[in-house]
């Protein structure tokens, strides 16, 4: 089997040379123009950011695709990798014992922020045409996962949320919006973002903010008690309610320069505690008549709904994808306990149990990024079934993530409570994986936007052949760059289903391989499973009230989303038969994927008899472990621990 280091060797002598990236962007405090033209009334001084290059020319199309080739993702993630150092020195300012001390004081590492200026990771938020490093869905989600891997209130706090605040711009905002928030976040500033959640998923205390007219003046009032990065972000992407109409209409989104808006008529609210993601600051808003410039509507009034479900097409599936790296840092945390310490009073090598645990949390991780793969490649690709795959990837990952997280606990047994030391990380990943999998959607949100779509999904593509997309699912290949005016929240056909019988004929037509007496009788149980939901998807009311939040349309999209990650394994594991990815082209973590999954739809019978594939995953987990290697599809070199 192939080392990582052997795998990105290949690579980059199969890729075009790369150009070097963009410098890293001064992380300066000079502060940049207003997104309105009241801003130079303010007295705030031009921007001193770089100028956007001239887009639309074939040299730099020709450019972009370079700078996101493998070679240049992988140099890139190895050397921020490199830069945040080994997780498990104890002297490193960036390591677990130092990001432990923080969090007990609520802090992120001081020098954490600072690095990630000194890095230019804010260049990795703003689109490539406004002069920052964001071309594709999964190059972003792949580059920030060392971040999330050290510490998911840094990764949350230093950058996601101005990734998902950026999106609404970068899809509806005006060019010169645009300009305005690339050079904010090029100088090293952050935008918060507010949204207005169906059925408010994300407000603890339900409330919004109001956007009316006084006197020929537009003012805003209102609290929102919980804004990530509120009290230091410059820009504010707000949706707040702007009409008494019922429908979805009712909503604006707004862009707001904190420092051009009148003092005293916005506040910051006391920081909300919570018991994971400490460092993350949660604070909230709250605004008394204060007026907003005329300009600041970003998209169409009344359209804030619809823009945050385009925009809900990317976010929702590069953040699950950034945050399953802490579900990497929990798994390698136990299987190094484990190694150390043994499980029950025996050593790991004679606790099949345990192996098989930590070989079913790794598949677990496998699983999760096959999807996270697929959904962010849907974004690139501008497919109209984009919002139902990133919604069905923020649904269950976080599901996948904690249940296996905390399968794993129980093998650090009463050290689970240690909060510092060289295991007290794990206990830390444990707090923070529900508070980053909740993000600005939680489930029942993901699910009202699955469900409207099944009746027609099941009339429409699922019962007739429909063809699958192989740039899904192959791992290491070029792809189209991502274009926000492009994401859609229709479902026209579902290629990831049809991944399902596509993969089923293969194995029907291929000579017998290592377990394919296992592999052919599961895929045809998930092919079943495929019939038994179109025909009750077939039975609703296309687009009903009823579709959007019930007991029977939630259990539906639920078994859909497991179906997708199903196929989503499929795909990746068929399409890279012939490239450089010997274990992700071998079937062991296959069937061990498949196996789990079909346990969480209870069906079968499940094949009897055949061989198991724990002991090839287990293998594999062991090599990435003492290489050390990431645990999710790319396997990448990380640094010594």
């Amino acid at each position: 089997m192939a080392s990582a280091t052997t795998l990105a060797q290949q690579d980059q002598a199969a890729a075009p040379a790369a150009p070097p990236a963009p410098p890293a962007p001064p992380a300066s405090s000079a502060t940049p123009s207003a997104p309105a033209g009241g801003a130079a009334a303010a007295g705030h001084a031009p921007s001193t950011t770089r100028t956007a290059p001239q887009a639309g020319s074939q040299t730099e199309a020709e450019a972009v695709s370079e700078a996101v080739s493998e070679a240049a993702l992988q140099q890139r993630v190895a050397e921020l990798e490199t830069r945040l150092g080994d997780p498990w020195d104890a002297a490193n300012p960036l390591g677990h014992a130092a990001i432990l001390a923080a969090d007990a004081r609520g802090q992120v590492p001081a020098c954490a922020e600072a690095l990630l200026d000194e890095a230019g990771l804010n260049a990795e938020f703003v689109p490539a045409a406004l002069g920052g490093r964001l071309v594709r869905a999964d190059a972003l989600a792949r580059i920030l996962r060392p971040v999330f891997r050290r510490d998911q209130a840094l990764g949350v706090g230093y950058g996601a949320f101005s990734v998902l605040a950026g999106a609404s711009v970068w899809t509806a905002g005006s060019p010169a919006q645009q300009r305005w928030a690339a050079d904010l976040l090029l100088g090293g500033g952050r935008l918060a973002v507010s949204y207005r959640e169906l059925a408010h998923g994300n407000a603890f205390l339900r409330d919004e903010f109001r956007l009316s007219h006084q006197r020929g003046t537009t003012v805003l009032n209102g609290t929102k008690r919980v804004i990530i990065n509120a009290d230091r972000a410059q820009g504010l992407v707000v949706v707040c309610r702007s009409s008494d109409a019922p429908g979805s209409q009712a909503h604006s989104t707004l862009l707001l320069d904190r420092a051009a808006l009148p003092a005293g008529r916005v506040r910051d609210l006391e920081p909300y505690p919570l018991v994971g993601m400490r460092g993350c600051r949660m604070t909230g808003l709250a605004f008394t008549d204060c007026p907003v410039p005329d300009d600041s509507l970003v998209g169409e009034a009344g359209g804030g709904v619809h823009l945050a479900l385009r925009s809900f097409a990317f976010t929702r599936s590069v953040l699950p994808a950034m945050v399953l790296a802490g579900g990497d840092t929990a798994l390698r945390t136990a299987l190094r306990f484990a190694h150390q310490h043994g499980v029950g009073s025996r050593p790991l090598a004679r606790n099949p149990q345990a192996r098989r645990t930590l070989a079913g949390a790794f598949t677990d991780l496998l699983i999760c990024d096959s999807l996270s793969l697929a959904a962010t490649r849907a974004a690139n690709r501008a497919l109209g079934i984009t919002g139902v795959y990133a919604a069905a990837t923020k649904y269950l990952l976080p599901i996948l993530l904690n249940d296996a997280v905390h399968e794993l606990s129980v093998l650090l047994g009463s050290s689970i409570y240690v909060r510092d030391g060289e295991f007290g990380i794990f206990q830390k990943h444990v707090r923070d994986l529900p508070v980053t999998s909740l993000g600005h959607a939680g489930a029942a949100a993901a699910l009202s936007t699955i469900s409207p779509q099944l009746p027609a999904l099941a009339r429409r593509s699922w019962s007739t052949p429909d063809g699958t997309d192989h740039h899904l699912f192959r791992l290491r290949a070029p792809q189209p760059a991502l274009d926000f005016t492009r994401l859609a929240t229709f479902a026209d056909r579902d290629p990831l289903c049809a991944e399902l019988p596509a993969a089923a004929d293969h194995l029907q037509h291929t000579p017998d391989t290592a377990f394919a007496a296992v592999l052919r009788p599961l895929v045809g149980h998930l092919v079943a499973e495929l019939r038994r939901l179109r025909a009750a998807c077939a039975t609703l009311a296309l687009l009903s009230r009823d579709c959007l939040a019930n007991p029977q349309t939630y259990a539906l999209a639920d078994r859909y989303t497991l179906l997708l990650a199903a196929a989503a394994c499929l795909g990746v594991w068929r399409h890279q038969q012939h490239g450089p990815d010997q274990f992700v082209a071998h079937p062991a973590w296959l069937v061990n994927a498949l196996l789990r999954i079909c346990t969480r739809l209870g069906i079968g019978p499940l094949p009897t008899g055949a061989p198991a594939p724990e002991d090839e995953v287990f293998t594999e987990l062991l090599r990435r472990h003492d290489e050390p290697t990431s645990f999710d599809l790319y396997d990448s070199p990380l640094a010594a621990g």
